[in-house]
């Protein structure tokens, strides 16, 4: 499909594209809609679009460190909600061993990152080993257990009532970013055939954030075999290559992994900094204001953050501009490090996310103070 070529005004000192050769002693700053996707227009500010001096109220950004979310959960509906909305749930899950009944989440499809750890998931379609990095997703209605290696902890992502799918990748191909023939799936292998048993087993269903048990007098995943084109799929943030470019900084739309009709689950990876002269070489001041987001940190060095550490998050609400930590701009247009090392989830949502309630000291209070220079 072709896009018509838009009108485009300019006012007062302004550089000829987006993020290249900012006017001089100029901070750059893209109001967009729709994701980075729809109209977007690109200020010049004298002062930096975070320069605040005080932030009261309830729209101020927040970070939590869900490493304190440490309490071990045999079942994952049991995992404390961080954020949610009508058409997507967050949790942060702390598990170890194996899963004492079979989960089933019939809201909607179910994506698992696996922060730390390892094992074996069990469900509908059969075996499928896990480590640390995997999503993994399971869509709606699939039934499943983890046995897990040691303690395992996992961010899960929910699109309710909804499915996720592969983002459209445009004129790069279908086989840019990850090629779909990196996904793997489950299988009926040995492992799976040795959990076949007569003994009684629990399935806990979601339905409207309810839970129903069902029991059944044998083990319900006992398929021999299957075919079709829906399943689990496994996939590894190592698998992802990243579109770069030396002479432009892409928007974090350029990083999407998983895709429904109210979210995005974009991984952002290790990559070359932007070496072009002229480029902005981190991401840039923006207030997208279609969307809510939240970024969770898996490892490694965020580069537009300071004092973020793995296993943290921070949320941005829609309604002001945000960017990059003073110290780590002035470091990216110093252009003193050539390369990310960071690995993070971040979610963005079409509509607002409500905060539930956490255990004391998961959140960091100052961070809306982080800015200051």
């Amino acid at each position: 499909m072709k896009n018509r070529i838009p009108p485009v005004w300019i006012e007062g000192t302004a550089s000829r594209q987006a993020h290249c050769n900012l006017p001089e002693g100029t901070y750059e700053r893209e109001i967009g809609r729709e994701g980075f996707f729809g109209p977007a227009s690109h200020m010049h500010h004298t002062h930096p679009p975070t320069g605040w001096t005080a932030f009261d109220g309830p729209l101020r950004p927040r970070a939590f460190d869900l490493t304190q979310l440490d309490t071990p959960q045999v079942n994952p509906w049991d995992a404390p909600m961080v954020l949610s909305n009508a058409a997507a749930q967050i949790r942060m899950w702390v598990t170890r061993g194996s899963m004492n009944c079979l989960a089933c989440n019939a809201d909607g499809d179910q994506v698992l990152f696996v922060h730390q750890g390892s094992g074996h998931l069990y469900c509908d379609y059969g075996h499928l080993a896990f480590a640390e990095g995997d999503y993994l997703l399971m869509p709606r209605s699939t039934q499943w257990r983890l046995d897990c290696d040691d303690t395992a902890t996992l961010l899960m992502i929910e699109a309710t009532g909804d499915a996720f799918g592969l983002p459209d990748k445009g004129p790069v191909g279908q086989h840019a970013i990850y090629d779909p023939a990196i996904l793997d799936h489950p299988g009926i292998d040995e492992l799976f055939q040795a959990q076949y048993s007569e003994r009684e087993t629990a399935v806990v269903v979601k339905r409207h954030n309810t839970l129903t048990t069902i029991t059944y007098p044998f083990n319900p995943l006992d398929a021999v075999g299957w075919h079709g084109d829906l399943s689990v799929q496994r996939l590894n943030w190592r698998d992802i290559r990243p579109l770069m470019s030396a002479r432009y900084h892409l928007a974090p739309s350029a990083h999407t992994t998983w895709l429904a009709e109210r979210l995005v689950i974009c991984t952002f990876c290790p990559r070359p900094i932007e070496s072009d002269p002229g480029a902005l070489k981190l991401p840039f001041y923006h207030a997208n204001t279609d969307y809510d987001e939240f970024i969770f940190y898996h490892q490694g060095q965020f580069f537009s953050r300071d004092n973020i550490k793995p296993g943290m998050s921070t949320f941005h609400p829609s309604g002001f501009s945000h960017g990059p930590h003073p110290e780590a701009y002035r470091i990216a247009m110093a252009h003193a490090r050539k390369e990310t090392d960071e690995v993070a989830v971040m979610i963005d949502t079409r509509d607002p996310l409500n905060l539930h309630e956490l255990s004391d000291g998961v959140e960091w209070g100052g961070y809306a103070d982080s800015w200051k220079a």
